[in-house]
């Protein structure tokens, strides 16, 4: 058997490159071999993370479709079905921002009305490297930065906003540690009715196979690799591997698909996304147990000249492959040809599990499905805690935590690029398109949606978990689940299902893949505790740059189900309210550990804790007492801890509040600790032994801090401020 060079293994090993003649039983051709090498790729194999991903619950008495579909299902009631994923566009992002951003937003539109759903929100998580200059970071990096920050958010606006589809929510972060490598997660949400879910599986020999949407070009060719890899010096010359968007394209495909979802001639649908043609078809004849015959001279160019392997390996966006009943296939065409879009049968299923392409009467390929798509190589490697982890994680934040309250220290982190208002972005983005949106960016811990014809409304956000990585990755993503579930449930709202992505460096050192290791056990953990299932996400591994791995950020977009949106909670307090801490009080040093204000005066260790068991009591009160009618408005704690988080409600309520701190503590830590498992609630007078009552009853701390009121925040006799300098600091513009 002849090696090939590694330059010639598209990426593949040598024992991976062994694996393929192994799966063949013979050496492969170009074709074969690019083929290979794109499925077998990080991106689309998940070969350092399958084999831990089987740790996390996903199933439950709402799962209609879980993990492995292009989107996860979960039974809403009354026949309708919440659909929904998120994925990450971080590599092409960093290449080319304004396209890898947009294409991220058309790929999980896609993902979903592929699955027969009408897609009704978009949200997104973003981290950024620092927009100035600092110690850490140089000017040019900052502008790099700044450049990277200003693209991927007109990418997101450009194409959600073309397409019709709100943005309702999200979040941006930033650290030295995304200089050069932002994440970029777009999350997607679509409603169907159980009936019309369309599943991606060929099955029937003889059915069509139908390639629909836009022509193909030689855009984006590899890109599933080139996600696969660090980021290097070269990323300029990869950039012929980010797709280009046609927002006004998906939007007739969007429409025809969802027209035929209703037709019993479709049996399955599939995004041409990472690895084109080659994906879509080695998935769905796995799935099915089938195979396929395509004749590639049948699909529509944009460009003269390409070859079998550009064709099968083309990211070219907005694209489906379409299984229709045989005989049905004029019937399915008429209805693209309405939508002025290609719909060419270009082969059939075949009841042998093998696939098998031609061009200009010559066999290209002859490939298992099942070798592509399900047997790429798994691995379980070596992992190991970062040597100093334990040092790090002994730094003494007690004369942090001494420190007397500050109006000083609450006006900087106000106006903090981790804190500071978000209107300049969420701005930009049309959050009321459809008429669904009853709570959008900005003005709750999660967006709200009427669903239609009903008295429900979903509650949808999405989080990370800011520095925990850095010092605790299994905490940083049970905190991530924790964050995502209290935000839906300050709603009103009990959570019902998650979608993941977990960006982390690479797996291929020690300490990447026990940090790959112990964010999915501290995911599946949280999961657990909680009983909300994951039913769809994405793994992206190989975010550094020569300068190192960005840090673990494992991102949870999370769903809740209000089934009386008049029971809705604001966030926000009345005149004469009381306010009351909800959950465990974090009044002791470490609950500084990863914060932004520790992390502001250098002090990057510390050992951050979180009593998940405690927080999930919390989660499971707060909508019992929505539906009691007990609040009147609740808010986590999570960046910038309680200051921040009474500063935020003053500001939204506009109205002031009088705090009162117990005796003895440190004011530093009760003020500005970011422990999570933590809301603050305000309730009637009249309501609030009821609050009392019922957070005894389950166990869940609480404690009375003050009375709302006044046009000034107080924080016990040293540190008040008035509500306009809270917003003249909050409203700092990036």
């Amino acid at each position: 058997m002849t090696i090939a060079a590694p330059a010639e293994r598209h990426g593949l090993t040598e024992s991976e490159y062994a694996a393929v003649v192994d799966a063949l039983d013979r050496e492969p051709n170009a074709v074969e071999l690019g083929m290979f090498g794109a499925m077998w790729s990080e991106h689309c194999a998940y070969k350092h993370s399958r084999a831990l991903l089987g740790r996390i619950p996903t199933g439950g008495p709402r799962v209609l479709v879980g993990p492995g579909e292009n989107a996860g299902a979960i039974d809403i009631g009354d026949g309708w079905a919440a659909i929904f994923k998120v994925e990450s566009h971080n590599h092409p992002s960093a290449v080319e921002p304004y396209q890898g951003a947009a294409t991220g937003v058309g790929g999980i539109i896609r993902d979903i009305f592929t699955m027969g759903a009408r897609p009704v929100a978009l949200l997104n998580s973003l981290r950024f490297g620092p927009l100035e200059p600092s110690s850490r970071t140089d000017a040019a990096a900052a502008a790099r930065n700044r450049y990277l920050m200003g693209g991927v958010v007109a990418g997101i606006a450009g194409y959600g906003n073309c397409i019709g589809i709100p943005d309702v929510g999200g979040e941006i972060f930033f650290d030295d540690s995304y200089s050069g490598n932002p994440v970029v997660n777009a999350m997607c949400l679509g409603l169907a009715r159980h009936d019309e879910i369309t599943l991606a599986r060929a099955a029937g020999a003889g059915n069509v196979l139908l390639l629909v949407g836009a022509s193909t070009g030689r855009d984006g060719i590899q890109g599933a690799s080139f996600a696969s890899a660090s980021l290097g010096e070269d990323r300029e010359e990869r950039r012929p591997a980010v797709q280009v968007g046609n927002p006004f394209l998906e939007k007739l495909l969007m429409e025809a698909c969802l027209e035929l979802a209703r037709l019993d001639a479709v049996l399955a649908m599939q995004d041409l996304g990472a690895a084109g043609l080659t994906c879509a078809l080695a998935e769905l004849s796995s799935r099915g147990g089938s195979g396929a015959e395509v004749n590639l001279d049948l699909v529509p160019r944009r460009e003269q000249g390409m070859t079998p392997y550009e064709v099968l390996l083309s990211e070219s966006q907005e694209r489906m492959l379409i299984v229709v009943r045989a005989g049905r296939e004029a019937e399915v065409q008429a209805v693209f040809a309405r939508y002025d879009l290609h719909a060419e049968a270009i082969g059939h299923v075949t009841d042998a599990p093998v696939l098998r392409c031609y061009s200009r009467g010559e066999l290209v390929c002859e490939v298992p499905g099942r070798a592509l798509a399900d047997d790429a190589p798994r691995y379980v490697l070596p992992a190991a805690p970062p040597p100093d982890l334990e040092t790090t994680r002994e730094l003494d934040l007690a004369p942090l935590a001494a420190e007397p309250p500050s109006l000083s220290t609450l006006l900087e982190l106000l106006a903090s690029p981790n804190i500071r208002s978000r209107q300049p972005v969420w701005r930009q983005y049309d959050h009321m398109n459809g008429t669904r949106t009853l709570v959008g960016p900005g003005a709750g811990d999660a967006a709200l949606l009427r669903v239609k014809g009903t008295t429900r409304a979903l509650a949808l956000s999405i989080d990370g978990p800011g520095r925990l990585g850095a010092l605790d990755p299994r905490l940083a993503a049970a905190a991530a689940v924790m964050e995502g579930a209290l935000n839906v449930a300050c709603s009103g709202a009990t959570p019902i299902g998650i979608t993941d992505c977990l960006n982390l460096g690479s797996p291929e050192s020690p300490e990447g893949y026990w940090q790959l290791s112990e964010t999915v056990a501290g995911m599946s953990h949280a999961c657990e505790v909680l009983g909300i299932p994951v039913v769809s996400g994405n793994v992206s591994l190989y975010n550094e740059t020569p300068d190192g791995p960005i840090l673990p950020t494992p991102v949870v977009g999370m769903v809740g189900l209000l089934e009386d949106r008049s029971r809705a909670v604001p966030m926000r307090w009345g005149d004469g309210d009381e306010i009351w801490l909800l959950g465990q009080p974090a009044f002791d040093a470490d609950a500084l550990a990863g914060s932004e204000m520790a992390w502001r005066r250098g002090l990057r260790g510390g050992r951050p804790s979180l009593d998940l068991d405690a927080a999930g009591r919390l989660v499971r009160l707060l909508p019992e007492l929505a539906a009691r009618g007990v609040l009147a408005g609740a808010h986590d704690l999570s960046v910038g801890g309680l200051a921040v988080a009474l500063a935020r409600l003053a500001m939204a309520s506009g109205i002031g509040v009088a705090i009162e701190l117990p005796d003895g503590v440190l004011a530093a830590a009760a003020l500005f600790g970011e422990r999570g498992g933590r809301v603050i609630a305000s309730v009637p007078p009249s309501r609030a032994v009821a609050l009392r009552r019922e957070a005894m009853a389950v166990r869940v701390e609480l404690l009375r801090l003050g009375t709302a009121g006044g046009g000034e925040l107080r924080l016990g006799t040293e540190l008040w401020a008035s509500l306009p300098a809270l917003e003249a600091a909050y409203r700092t513009g990036f």
